[in-house]
């Protein structure tokens, strides 16, 4: 074995039976044992799965990554996004959430297939680049009733090389209905019913592609649909997932229609317990709080949208005080529009803060939980998150040289400037390697996804 150190360059290398460009190989024989890293040691990872962490002695067969200095952490986990929002950043910019949705839901009518599929494609390798090792899409516009658009999504994950939970999103209930999309982008209950059904059945076993069953938000889908989607979800053994108490808007629309609050009314449709998790959840009062801890339901908070819209600030530390599974979301590129997800730990520590008026209020090793453990407990997957043997080899390791001056490595990770991940794992194998992706060109998907969405800047 060639002695461990980094290259010519100055990069991080991997010498021993190594494939290309310091790359680990799938399916290389040995450990690969991650060294030098300033926190948390040394990590051991053979067959996917992380087999030691600290101290690890040199074994026969090894292959070393050098990360002198670097720090290593759980793959993020984004519990919820809108990849094909990539197609229409920067527009609605001064606009609350039902003013932003109305201009926008006119331009995701005249999506395609292959649209979704270019902005899946860069928006996952944004977010790989920003540590995200799982991502969970909540796609729900499928323009003339097309749902190959999830395949598409699908292949984007594979290129790219990250986990996907994959939520078939859907409407119902157009504005002729009292709802608030247009009606020409909704679709029949029976037929998102059927469709749901056969993109479960596609990727049924898959190990990297796990499927979600969910409707909209209460705003733009049927109490028929809800119901039937949560009997479905539980008969196939799928989690649900959707939208809920994002806005004051929602709430008095709720209360309009329904004569309650929108968790009430999530509760009276079978929508509370360990398999459910909402997108935003800012406006729950004290009691609801206490409900939401109480089901083990979760809270994907979106800080970053969430002030881009003006949609309030989540009770994070309530939330997770109350026993709540409480993660991160990027949420769509279209409210915010870097669709990046380590931004979102620091945010979320510094709007809890601002929240309650106390610098205490959440600490930097708890941000990173939200982005981590707390994301995987979320999307009902408790093996990821975790650095420790036995957790699956899903790895972020962050170049740290300039914050070698800062005595606890987390904080300087969650306060110091936003970086890109040095290298990224899923299973053991390479998504991102010195900084570049390995299964896509960035430049080439950027370039394609501009071209696609110059052809909307018209409408």
């Amino acid at each position: 074995m060639t002695g461990p150190g980094p290259d010519s360059t100055g990069r991080s290398s991997v010498t021993g039976s190594a494939g290309a460009a310091g790359q680990p190989r799938a399916g290389a024989t040995g450990r690969l044992v991650i060294r030098g890293a300033r926190w948390p040691g040394d990590i051991a990872v053979a067959d996917g799965v992380v087999t030691a962490v600290g101290d690890v002695a040199p074994q026969p067969g090894d292959r070393e990554l050098r990360c002198d200095g670097d720090i290593v952490t759980p793959g993020l986990v984004n519990t919820h996004h809108h990849l094909y929002q990539w197609m229409t950043r920067g527009r609605a910019t001064g606009c609350d959430l039902f003013a932003w949705l109305s201009e926008l839901y006119p331009i995701w009518n005249q999506l395609s297939v292959e649209d979704v599929g270019a902005a899946a494609t860069v928006g996952l390798a944004e977010l790989a680049l920003s540590g995200a090792t799982t991502v969970s899409d909540h796609h729900y516009v499928v323009p003339g009733g097309d749902d190959s658009v999830f395949d598409a999504i699908a292949a984007a994950a594979r290129q790219v090389g990250v986990r996907l939970h994959l939520s078939r999103g859907s409407m119902d209930l157009g504005e002729s209905a009292g709802g608030l999309p247009p009606d020409t982008i909704v679709e029949s209950i029976d037929a998102i019913l059927a469709s749901t059904e056969r993109v479960a059945a596609a990727f049924a076993g898959d190990d990297l592609v796990t499927v979600v069953v969910a409707p909209c938000s209460p705003f733009s889908v049927s109490t028929d649909l809800m119901t039937e989607s949560a009997a479905m979800a539980r008969r196939l053994g799928l989690r649900l997932h959707t939208h809920l108490a994002e806005s004051l808007d929602e709430e008095r629309d709720c209360l309009a229609r329904f004569g309650c609050r929108p968790l009430e009314l999530a509760e009276r449709l079978g929508w509370l317990g360990p398999d459910v998790w909402f997108a935003h959840g800012i406006h729950f009062d004290d009691a609801e709080v206490a409900r939401i801890g109480a089901a083990g339901a979760g809270v994907a908070h979106c800080p970053r949208s969430n002030g881009r819209l003006g949609s309030g600030l989540c009770r994070v530390r309530d939330l997770v005080d109350a026993g709540a599974a409480v993660g991160l979301g990027v949420d769509g590129a279209a409210s915010n529009e870097s669709g990046t997800l380590l931004p979102e730990v620091q945010q979320a520590l510094f709007l809890a803060r601002l929240r309650a008026g106390r610098a205490d209020t959440l600490s930097p090793a708890e941000a990173l939980a939200l982005g981590t453990s707390g994301g995987a407990r979320c999307l009902g997957r408790p093996e990821l998150g975790h650095l420790e043997p036995g957790a699956p080899a899903d790895l972020a390791i962050w170049p740290a040289d300039d914050l070698a001056d800062m005595p606890d490595a987390v904080a300087a990770l969650v306060l110091g400037p936003d970086r890109r991940v040095r290298h990224l794992l899923v299973r053991g194998n390479s998504v991102v390697t010195d900084g570049e992706l390995v299964g896509v060109d960035f430049a080439s998907a950027h370039a394609e996804l501009a071209r696609r969405a110059r052809r909307l800047w018209s409408c």
